[in-house]
């Protein structure tokens, strides 16, 4: 039977306090980037049911959201808006995401759990772990409160935009978003630099285009 993540890789550092990174926003058509960090205390008992927040409800996204903020010895969320991602590109604007989420953060870590496998500069000493949101309790509660944080913002944003469908969505690719982006055209939380508003900017319908081979969604 398949185990689900664990504090192994937490343990095994013994040079200070270690938190899990990671991030939710990279693909969306829309909206900031949004970034979490957790340390959990490993002599304490952590929240049942912590795993990657795509394989999660909203719901129980939600109410694990409550039980990480509540049993964490530390957490902190942080996000880098459009203009940043256009202005540095959304990897890097996923690392300042990051640091912004380490820094708001009560106690700082010694060392830092990423998911993936690319070595931002957080300030501390970070080891990548690929697919650690499925073997990093820590990493897997990080992805829970970027997820939920960057789902609340954007049904804020549904509010402030309407027609464009934030709320369910999130700024993801998806019909409804694809057809308010051609007949409305962008608003100010689109990111100008994604192909199809890129093409919608230009005057291109880009139902019409062919996607390009690597696309992630946008």
């Amino acid at each position: 039977m398949a185990r689900g993540p664990t504090l192994v890789l937490e343990k095994a550092f013994v040079g200070g306090p270690v938190c899990g990174v990671d991030e939710a926003g990279r693909g969306p058509w829309a909206g900031p980037v949004s970034a979490g960090a957790v340390i959990f205390d490993p002599g304490r008992r952590t929240p049942k049911g912590l795993d990657d927040s795509k394989k999660l409800t909203a719901k129980a996204r939600e109410g694990l959201e409550v039980e990480i903020k509540q049993k964490a010895l530390a957490w902190g969320v942080g996000f880098a808006s459009v203009e940043e991602i256009e202005e540095l590109n959304i990897l890097h604007a996923a690392g300042l995401a990051m640091r912004r989420a380490i820094a708001a953060m009560a106690v700082q870590p010694a060392c830092a759990l990423v998911d993936g496998n690319y070595r931002f500069d957080l300030g501390c000493e970070v080891r990548t772990v690929v697919g650690g949101d499925g073997k990093s309790k820590s990493i897997a509660a990080a992805s829970i409160l970027a997820k939920v944080a960057r789902d609340r913002l954007m049904t804020e944003m549904d509010a402030r935009y309407p027609g464009y469908g934030f709320a369910s969505h999130k700024g993801y690719n998806a019909p409804i978003h694809m057809e308010a982006l051609v007949t409305m055209g962008p608003c100010e939380i689109h990111r100008r630099a994604w192909r199809p508003v890129k093409l919608v900017l230009a005057g291109v319908d880009p139902r019409r285009m062919e996607p390009e081979q690597g696309e992630l969604g946008f």
